[in-house]
């Protein structure tokens, strides 16, 4: 890992916003569907690069979203983290397929649905055994922003994610007519209000709502409030 990505942290702040340290790219993530609605694609748009150091909202109520105006302090923002810190790996549930698995940690759930393609991923590990089918698959993982989902390489005992530069996405979800949650990308490291870090992962969201009960993550509560960004 370069030191330019290592860098790279958000801070969350005690009732306030998230403060990115280091040069990250920023940009808009749609979840793109098909006529059905089923997640299918992400479609990203760049933002201007910014500056070194910036304040994400995270109470939702900011007039300058996806930036902090300081409502939160307006509004009484209680933004107490309520996550679990324990790793991924002791919390995950496994499904077996024949060289690969699917861990699953149901609380990281973002809501985007990229699983439920195809029969759904939970059923499709079965068959992973098909060169084709194993590809989808796999995709369909990795497109899951909160890395609730994680695919499995048994035999390397080994997460399959690929390598990607640090990046911070905000999510628009137009299916269900909402905004979604701060999606960051590439092993980005979160430090909590108490000084503690969080495990580093590939995929984490991060709420932007403000009501989710899992934060500093999000747990999926945009979508049920029709939280809107813009």
């Amino acid at each position: 890992m370069k030191d330019t990505e290592r860098s790279v942290r958000v801070t969350v702040t005690r009732n306030g916003p998230y403060i990115v340290a280091g040069r990250v790219r920023l940009s808009d993530l749609t979840i793109a569907t098909d006529a059905a609605g089923v997640s299918e694609e992400w479609v990203g748009h760049e933002r201007p690069e910014g500056k070194a150091t910036v304040a994400l909202c995270r109470c939702g109520h900011s007039n300058s979203k996806p930036f902090c105006d300081g409502s939160h302090a307006k509004v009484g923002f209680d933004g107490t983290e309520t996550a679990n810190r324990a790793p991924y790996l002791e919390r995950a549930q496994a499904f077996n397929g024949p060289e690969l698995a699917l861990l699953d940690v149901e609380g990281l759930c973002a809501f985007a649905r990229f699983c439920d393609a195809n029969g759904r991923v939970w059923n499709e590990v079965a068959e992973t055994g098909d060169p084709e089918l194993r590809e989808t698959f796999i995709h369909q993982v990795q497109n899951c922003p909160s890395g609730r989902l994680v695919a499995w390489d048994k035999a390397r005992q080994a997460a399959l994610e690929p390598h990607v530069e640090p990046a911070i996405g905000f999510i628009e979800d137009p299916s269900e007519g909402c905004s979604g949650p701060i999606w960051l990308r590439g092993g980005i490291a979160v430090v909590s209000a108490d000084g503690e870090q969080y495990e580093v992962r590939q995929r984490v969201t991060l709420c932007r709502c403000g009501g989710s009960r899992n934060k500093p993550f999000c747990d999926g509560t945009h979508a049920a409030i029709k939280f809107h960004a813009k």
